[in-house]
């Protein structure tokens, strides 16, 4: 009934699309998915699933059409400076960085300080929690680990086997050791209110926890899986 009052649907026609004795409309379709909040990709697969064509494009963040939205990008990852700031899609792919992360990934990668930083192929979660890669200078791996499989996990069961979610989240669970620590992080009510991200390398300790934000009211399929992760010190030491 609650459903059937903020869609503006009667809940005898609401319940008949329930049991698949009426068809609904294009526009109930996309009604219902607003209300129940689902991620435009998802808003897409119902409207085939009901015989409509999708409402929402995808397109690279290169297309001209999305050049305010590239541009609004560089703008909020300078503003983050002197403090890392990365974008990733949904599955945490690397798409743009700010000066400060790129110096920070080419440190944790032992690149020289001039090397181009690769962008395409580049997985953001991969990166971390491989054993040869970042995984090996983060202190408390097993918290992070736990925490960055929750976003996948959350993908994979949104499209189903043998999805391009399913199949990362498969090579990540592979990874040695992260079968056994991707159960449950070890979070404590009376911890801090962040995940930190605790990172020693070559005498140096970092101890940083990360905020995720999303571009509000897109109408794109890619900008509304865009993800913008921002870097913030929890302490001097690491400020400084």
């Amino acid at each position: 009934m609650e459903l059937a009052l903020e869609t503006g649907v009667s809940t005898r026609h609401l319940s008949f699309i329930e049991t698949g004795r009426s068809r609904p409309g294009r526009d109930i379709v996309l009604a219902l998915a607003g209300v129940l909040d689902v991620p435009l990709r998802e808003r897409n697969v119902m409207l085939l699933a009901a015989g409509y064509a999708p409402a929402y494009r995808e397109r690279r963040l290169s297309d001209p059409e999305l050049a305010a939205v590239k541009q609004a990008l560089d703008f909020m990852l300078a503003q983050q400076a002197p403090y890392p700031a990365l974008v990733v899609d949904r599955l945490w792919n690397l798409v743009m960085v700010n000066a400060p992360a790129a110096m920070m990934m080419r440190w944790l990668l032992d690149m020289p300080d001039d090397a181009p930083l690769p962008r395409e192929g580049v997985n953001v979660l991969k990166l971390m929690l491989d054993p040869n890669g970042v995984r090996k200078y983060l202190q408390n791996w097993e918290d992070v680990c736990a925490d960055m499989l929750h976003w996948i996990q959350r993908e994979a069961m949104s499209d189903g086997i043998e999805s391009e979610a399913a199949n990362l989240l498969g090579e990540l669970t592979a990874l040695p050791g992260i079968s056994e620590t991707s159960r449950l992080a070890n979070l404590d009510a009376r911890a801090l209110p962040f995940l930190p991200v605790q990172i020693r390398k070559d005498g140096v300790a970092l101890n940083l926890f990360t905020s995720i934000a999303t571009m509000g009211t897109p109408q794109d399929v890619t900008v509304h899986e865009l993800r913008i992760e921002s870097f913030f010190p929890v302490d001097e030491a690491t400020a400084r």
